[in-house]
């Protein structure tokens, strides 16, 4: 079997008396697109927070590109290739969108703000922060200040500030989070085609797209995955029906 591009073993973050994560395993492959769900607090944000390297796990171990980096910061393991959107935006509003995925792959390499400036000047970063702009239909908005984008525009500027760093694999949460119908299906389209280029694992509410999308299903619930399998074998599993897809979301 291929190895696994992101390897999860035993995750285990507690705040207190909460297990926000309770010995989670995941494995995402090769060209695939492994999608997170679960209830509201059932830990999924904080589970990927401990992957991208924000949240710093009190057990267990994730491996990411063949090698042990569950020691490493969020700035180390971008640069070792692992692109995250945001559920909730951390782009730099009043800076153009040209400069926020320039920023972005700048931060993600470790360089110093004091250089920003110069690598502004940087023809090749700037080329790379074009072309990504491009592929999810922002070129024609490059010059403009990010606060004046639309939410779902500011959600495709996240998607480009990653694909800037040529990632290995992709970390997305919730990024169809208030798009409307039309942008929803521009984004689903977009994501399925972006398997090709590195595997995702996707957090995300809209059950549309992720049994449009997903190869794999985990189910989250209160920390702990109860379920993993293909979009058939979750829909059919009562356990899941019982636990989340039987509810509404809160």
């Amino acid at each position: 079997m291929t190895e696994p591009v992101l390897s999860v073993r035993g995750l285990g973050k507690s705040f207190g008396a909460l297990k926000a994560t309770d010995g989670v395993s995941l494995e995402l492959r090769p060209g695939e697109i492994h999608a997170l769900i679960g209830p509201n607090g059932a830990g999924k944000s904080t589970l990927i927070g401990q992957i991208a390297g924000g949240i710093r796990p009190d057990r267990g171990e994730i491996r990411f590109a063949g090698r042990d980096v569950t020691g490493l910061g969020t700035a180390a393991r971008a640069r070792l290739g692992l692109g995250r959107t945001f559920q909730i935006s951390a782009l730099a509003m009043e800076h153009s969108v040209l400069q926020n995925v320039v920023l972005g792959a700048l931060g993600a390499r470790g360089r110093a703000m004091r250089f920003w400036r110069p690598v502004m000047g940087d023809a090749i970063l700037v080329k790379a922060a074009e072309d990504a702009l491009e592929r999810v239909g922002l070129s024609d908005h490059a010059a403009m200040r990010t606060a004046e984008l639309s939410h779902g525009q500011r959600r495709q500027l996240e998607v480009a500030v990653a694909l800037a760093l040529k990632p290995g694999a992709f970390l997305m949460d919730e990024p169809m989070a208030g798009l409307g119908t039309e942008g929803s299906l521009r984004m689903t389209a977009f994501l399925d085609g972006l398997r090709a280029e590195a595997p995702i694992l996707l957090v995300e509410h809209d059950m549309d797209a992720v049994f449009a999308l997903a190869d794999r299903i985990s189910v989250l619930v209160y920390g702990r995955i109860i379920a993993t399998g293909t979009a058939e074998e979750i829909r059919a599993s009562r356990e899941v029906r019982e636990a989340y897809l039987g509810e509404e979301d809160a």
